[in-house]
């Protein structure tokens, strides 16, 4: 098996065309025709995870975000992006990105599995792409199936998401059944939650103002970047498991969330 049919099974999902202009999602790093002896899956590429690709015999990384966003000029080892790009090399293991095309997704999304993962029913795309099918666009918006009080939905969200913290508004005294979600940062989809009538929006990298653009009409719950995407790798594991189902896939054993809580 070579790279490319890897790559051809993910495409079907998230074709390429679908990822954000600034995005670099794709083979970044490998010949698409080598042969695969293994793959990895991890939501960032790292140099400890090119350490674990090679220790278990996986020479092809599938990574949710790019370790290459923007151009290199020089590949001297002076940042973790360069070393970790030098050493994929070195040791013949192909990097593959496969980043906002995911996102924008409707099935097997990584919406989808956030979704999936806090209990929400009859979902649709929150802010569908124009001039495109409605199943494809950013965020997703669902139900839960019964109303929640929303202390209790935030500590649902805490132990569903595997985060040791919740950054949210202020609470607003009501029981919350409509909720957006959105992996990564996605404080710029809060007017799409706001008129999609949720009662709360879940994603992460909210600044310290923007939780003022809540305005009291709805919770925002940021409950990290990672935390949010983390379970992204099982999902591509299942995209690429359903065609090849004996062959070796991995799930990284690596932490790479870089923030930590005290």
């Amino acid at each position: 098996m070579q790279i490319k049919d890897i790559l051809t099974v993910l495409e079907a999902v998230a074709p390429p065309h679908l990822q954000e202009s600034y995005d670099n999602a794709g083979l970044i790093v490998g010949h698409p025709e080598a042969e695969v002896t293994g793959v990895l899956f991890c939501l960032d590429s790292t140099e400890a995870v090119v350490r674990e690709a090679v220790e278990k015999g996986c020479n092809l990384i599938v990574a949710h975000h790019p370790i290459v966003f923007r151009g290199l000029k020089r590949l001297n080892g002076t940042t973790y992006v360069e070393r970790t790009v030098v050493q994929a090399i070195r040791n013949n293991v192909a990097i593959y990105a496969i980043h906002t095309n995911l996102d924008n997704v409707y099935r097997q999304g990584v919406n989808a599995k956030i979704a999936e993962k806090i209990e929400l029913v009859d979902t649709r795309i929150l802010a569908p792409k124009s001039n495109l099918d409605v199943t494809i666009g950013a965020g997703l918006v669902g139900q839960l199936p019964s109303p929640m009080p929303e202390k209790e939905f935030l500590q649902h969200l805490k132990t569903n998401l595997h985060t040791q913290c919740v950054r949210h508004t202020a609470l607003l005294g009501k029981p919350v059944r409509t909720v957006a979600v959105c992996g990564g940062s996605g404080s710029f989809l809060l007017p799409e939650a706001l008129r999609a009538g949720a009662d709360a929006f879940v994603s992460a990298d909210f600044k310290y103002h923007e939780f003022f653009d809540a305005e009291g009409k709805i919770i925002v719950a940021d409950v990290g970047h990672f935390e949010s995407e983390q379970f992204t790798i099982e999902l591509l594991c299942e995209i690429v498991r359903e065609k090849f189902h004996t062959f070796a896939l991995h799930l990284t054993e690596t932490n790479t969330n870089p923030v930590f809580y005290l």
